[in-house]
């Protein structure tokens, strides 16, 4: 998702992408992003690019309901899905056709790039002009590629645009649509604790069929980096067996009809994972492995965890603690995690109360500063905090770490940190 500068991003790498090429075709030409009114008294070759209006996306403007629980606790981030709507308007001198030629290059441009990439838009960020202020802009990093696409605007739509909201003299002009911009809230969310006990169902399609992934340490228990698999069907075993995790090829150690243990290959990051038994046939003389057949693809949870310094405590920090708010407290929180969290991974943490003794709870959720490069430590800049002991989770892409509980209450009790 994207942040509220997403909309000013997809406006100035709109007008990078045309600057780069209407220059080329036109030479003199440049583009500018004022208001029509205001653009029609500046004098020179080149093309307006104007947003004039902004509409909600039809397919997706109910995608995130609903985002809080009856007693209005925000339990999801809203996000707003929009379509902008670009008026390109060119100028020029018409003795020449100089703005039928630049509509001519905007058209072939925009008709043979009608995506905005992440890497024109991380070049347009990197580039820009501080006073934009598009530094923060994460649009490069929503899920959804902003698609551009003509749109038809009839003779009184076009009028009623230019008389109405303008009340300037024509000029030649094209509308187009950007869409979809996606624009998430940044508030802070309650998560409820995680369900320890599950009941899983799978039905097979094909053969092999793989009926059930878990952990050799048992049922329903978390599977982590380096944990020994166990992967239950029917006719696993082939010629040759190979077990497919995460992309990776594996040669199990313990392979039956109805059962086959491996121990997770390093490389595999935290969240959902795909596995799959391929079977290679021999054929030939001498007998040669040979593609064959693959089961169904399966999917289990890498959950992350916290690791542990020599002395088996969690390498959890607090640092640069300052006073916030009313009596709350900002710090940053370092955590050293397994498996390493990759540069572009969704990582956020989540405090919990550890000795709830009022309602409401004290919980809180923040995302992770920017990384530049895969790493194993983490850090996250909290804020509003009220002094405390609280719960650690981490979120991976939507997979959570684990809890450390009690044997005897059965309460959880770690992994924690102390706000002073």
């Amino acid at each position: 998702m994207s942040n509220f500068l997403a909309i000013a991003t997809v406006t100035a790498t709109l007008r990078q992408m045309l600057l780069s090429v209407v220059g080329k075709d036109v030479p003199g030409a440049t583009v500018t992003t004022q208001r029509l009114d205001a653009a029609g008294g500046v004098q020179g070759l080149r093309v307006n690019l104007y947003l004039y209006q902004v509409t909600p996306n039809a397919a997706l403007r109910n995608e995130d309901l609903p985002t809080r629980r009856t007693g209005g606790e925000l339990v999801k981030h809203p996000q707003v899905a929009l379509n902008l709507h670009y008026l390109l308007t060119f100028y020029g001198d018409e003795g020449n056709l100089e703005p039928q030629r630049l509509l001519g290059s905007v058209v072939r441009t925009l008709h043979t790039r009608p995506v905005l990439t992440r890497e024109m838009i991380n070049d347009t960020i990197a580039s820009a002009d501080p006073n934009l202020g598009l530094a923060n802009s994460d649009l490069a990093d929503q899920v959804e590629l902003v698609k551009l696409m003509p749109v038809t605007l009839s003779t009184e739509e076009l009028s009623k645009l230019w008389s109405v909201f303008f009340q300037t003299p024509y000029n030649l002009s094209l509308a187009y649509q950007g869409t979809v911009v996606l624009i998430e809230s940044e508030e802070s969310t309650r998560t409820a604790l995680q369900v320890r006990d599950r009941n899983l169902y799978v039905v097979p399609f094909r053969q092999p069929v793989i009926e059930q992934v878990m952990s050799q340490a048992g049922m329903n228990l978390p599977i982590i980096a380096g944990s020994t698999m166990v992967i239950h069907g029917k006719k696993l075993r082939g010629d040759v067996t190979r077990v497919r995790v995460g992309g990776i090829d594996i040669i199990p150690g313990d392979v039956t009809d109805t059962e086959i243990s491996l121990q997770l290959p390093p490389g595999l990051q935290a969240g959902v994972q795909g596995v799959q038994v391929v079977h290679q046939m021999l054929m030939g003389t001498p007998p040669v492995p040979h593609l064959g057949v693959e089961s169904n693809v399966s999917a289990f949870v890498m959950h992350p965890s916290i690791m542990k310094d020599a002395t088996a405590n969690y390498e959890i920090s607090i640092s640069n603690i300052q006073a916030d708010a009313g009596n709350t407290k900002k710090a940053k929180i370092t955590v050293k995690l397994n498996p390493e969290v990759r540069k572009r991974q969704r990582v956020i943490i989540l405090l919990n109360d550890l000795q709830p003794a009022s309602v409401p709870l004290k919980d809180y959720n923040f995302n992770a500063e920017t990384r530049t490069s895969d790493t194993d430590t983490i850090e996250f800049q909290i804020n509003r905090v009220e002094p405390g002991d609280y719960l650690v989770r981490i979120q991976v892409d939507g997979a959570e770490g684990l809890l450390d509980v009690d044997a005897n209450t059965g309460k959880y009790i770690g992994p924690k940190v102390t706000v002073p």
